[in-house]
């Protein structure tokens, strides 16, 4: 690598040392590159980062963004909370299981685990602490159930990844879900296990009936049906991932406004304002990752790298190993999105030199880099849910301990038994 790199490299880290946020370390980085390399213009740097935003795949993002939002909006997370509860509030810790299978429901609408986890701890936690829960459990329980959002459709994780890495959005939807899935049942068997021990006990006296189950679930259908349109017509054609996004914002609106009837002009305008920033933000690390991103490429850096892994590893098992290690370590100081486009067009080459499926690897990267986002020093997931619960970080890592082995158990079976994310794509669209 040439000096140029190697000085961008160390500026990225001393500014994720001293806290600066992530897109302006990389934003930073990328321009001392240019700084040191010498022979690039200066206003290469603005072309790289507007260049990281100008493609129609990307537009699917602010869509899904403001679907999500307009879904959480219009009454849908307390119909959801009802049916959650109707499935799952006569286990052994009635709401902390109701908290597991929200997150799975709420998967298809936020897109986003930061916003399914700020969610849950305004609505769920207090609950959950009135009810006889430790603060620092219903925290740890909303932290790491959220980290099923990004693998389920339509995950903004997973169209990133798609997008950086040229690979099948349609597939990368329908990969998700027997993983998310897997994670679903693996942590609700976590919490039952916690919850017989502590004495945490049922929400509901008895199993719902039948005829209970599907009046609640009636009501909640409508928005759960959403995942299911959009993997729908993206298979057979319709619409595009990208008209996808536009497909389910007006769903959502039309559910909010003449269906549920809770999209009020002063309801859409706080919609609109929440999803214009959250898109900005998501939007500007893209951008900043991006013009990174081509940095490495420009040097070769992904070719190097491939070179040496396949020159030192002996195998596939062997680098997905190596690779999980390396991901889970970075996790813990990068945040889930940048590390996504950085480290997508470096590790693919190298999934592919080994024949690992990218669809597959895809999933593998997202869920362990979703770990990194409960860990310490810098989780953004766990300083949310903490901020919002008042929790402290000492008090939710003694408690998160439990919620991890669980993560690490699906990650292994995710990433070595291929079939799991594998087996739907390859059902619908054929091998």
């Amino acid at each position: 690598m040439s000096e140029g790199v190697w000085v961008a490299l160390v500026v990225m880290l001393l500014l994720f040392l001293a806290d600066v946020p992530i897109a302006f370390a990389l934003i930073l980085s990328t321009l001392s590159y240019f700084v040191v390399a010498g022979d690039l213009p200066l206003i290469a740097v603005v072309q790289r980062l507007v260049g990281g935003l100008e493609s129609v795949p990307l537009l699917c993002i602010p869509f899904f963004i403001t679907a999500g939002v307009f879904m959480n909006r219009t009454g849908i997370s307390r119909r959801l909370v009802a049916f959650a509860e109707v499935l799952t509030g006569h286990l052994p810790g009635g709401l902390a299981q109701v908290n597991v299978v929200l997150s799975t429901l709420m998967g298809g609408l936020s897109g986003s685990n930061l916003a399914d986890a700020a969610m849950q701890s305004k609505i769920l936690v207090p609950e959950m602490v009135k009810r006889g829960y430790s603060p620092a459990f219903s925290a740890a329980v909303t932290a790491s159930s959220s980290l099923i959002t990004p693998i389920i459709p339509p995950g903004i994780a997973l169209i990133i990844y798609g997008y950086v890495g040229n690979v099948s959005i349609g597939r990368l939807f329908l990969a998700g879900l027997v993983p998310g899935l897997l994670t679903c049942l693996v942590l609700m068997a976590c919490v039952h296990v916690m919850s017989v021990r502590r004495g945490y006990r049922p929400s509901r006296p008895r199993r719902a009936s039948a005829g209970e189950v599907l009046r609640n679930g009636r009501t909640a259908l409508l928005a759960l049906a959403l995942p299911l349109v959009i993997i729908v017509g993206i298979r057979f054609g319709m619409f595009t991932p990208t008209e996808a996004g536009s497909v389910a914002v007006v769903y959502a609106f039309v559910l909010g406004a003449l269906v549920y009837r809770e999209m009020n002009g002063a309801e859409l305008k706080k919609a609109l304002v929440e999803s214009v920033s959250a898109t900005a933000n998501v939007m500007l690390i893209i951008a900043a990752a991006s013009g990174f991103s081509k940095v490495l490429t420009w040097e070769r850096v992904p070719h190097a790298i491939t070179e040496a892994v396949t020159g030192a590893v002996s195998g596939p098992a062997t680098f997905l190993l190596l690779a999980n290690v390396f991901l889970l370590v970075l996790g813990m100081f990068l945040e889930g999105n940048a590390a996504l486009i950085v480290l997508t067009p470096l590790l693919i080459p190298v999934a592919k030199a080994f024949g690992i499926d990218p669809v597959h690897f895809g999933i593998v990267l997202i869920f362990n880099l979703s770990i990194g986002t409960i860990t310490p020093p810098m989780g953004t997931v766990m300083f949310t849910t903490c901020s919002i619960t008042d929790v402290k970080i000492d008090q939710f890592l003694r408690e998160a301990v439990p919620f991890w082995v669980a993560l690490l158990v699906c990650l292994l079976i995710i990433t070595y038994v291929p079939t799991v994310s594998l087996w739907l794509p390859r059902l619908v669209y054929g091998n």
